[in-house]
């Protein structure tokens, strides 16, 4: 059965994280090295903001960072980092969000996920709708160049969404995390290198 408080959580607790998410993200850098010193980021689905205080570390004191999701997050912003509450299919609260990230991004990332049925068909195609979405707001605010991190569960969807990226990267990495928890479905799909006009 699954320990819900294994390695990771413990982790982040003793290190003040909101959730364990944050060494998945730190483990994708470690690959992809998808974000640097300076970088404008958007997290979508950001609550409940682990992601955000790693992110805000990875772009340092001259990058910045915005966050935008329906439920509260429960942390303190530093000072790099600015939070939406909202949805990100609501126009206005999406132009907030950008607006507070001031200009285009270089990095767009989602750790999104639906609210599971237990039907894993039904919850990888709602997964797989969270990230054309997330790939919705990728290509109006996506600087030429910038990169791209989603989470999608693994499903018949999945090939159909890393085609879908292929269109717009130059390369489109699948990764499992080693922090991913045991038995998890969940995979990232990480776009490096985006350019506007599809193949």
């Amino acid at each position: 059965m699954y320990n819900r408080k294994d390695h990771y959580y413990k982790k982040a607790k003793e290190e003040g994280f909101a959730s364990r998410a944050v060494y998945k993200l730190e483990q994708i850098q470690s690959k992809f090295r998808v974000i640097k010193k300076g970088d404008k980021v958007i997290d979508l689905g950001c609550a409940p903001g682990g992601w955000l205080q790693k992110l805000s570390e990875m772009v340092g004191g001259k990058g910045m960072v915005a966050g935008i999701d329906i439920l509260p997050i429960k942390i303190k912003c530093p000072n790099n980092v600015k939070f939406v509450l909202g949805d990100i299919n609501d126009e206005a609260a999406l132009g907030a969000t950008i607006a507070e990230l001031g200009g285009v991004a270089d990095v767009v990332v989602s750790d999104m996920a639906p609210n599971t049925s237990g039907l894993a068909f039904k919850d990888c195609y709602l997964s797989y709708e969270l990230c054309m979405m997330a790939l919705e707001v990728a290509q109006k605010i996506l600087k030429e160049n910038g990169n791209f991190v989603a989470k999608i569960f693994q499903g018949k969807e999945l090939d159909d969404f890393r085609l879908e990226l292929r269109k717009y990267f130059k390369k489109v990495n699948t990764y499992a995390p080693p922090a991913t928890r045991e038995g998890s479905k969940e995979l990232y799909l990480v776009g490096i290198g985006y350019h506007s006009s599809a193949n």
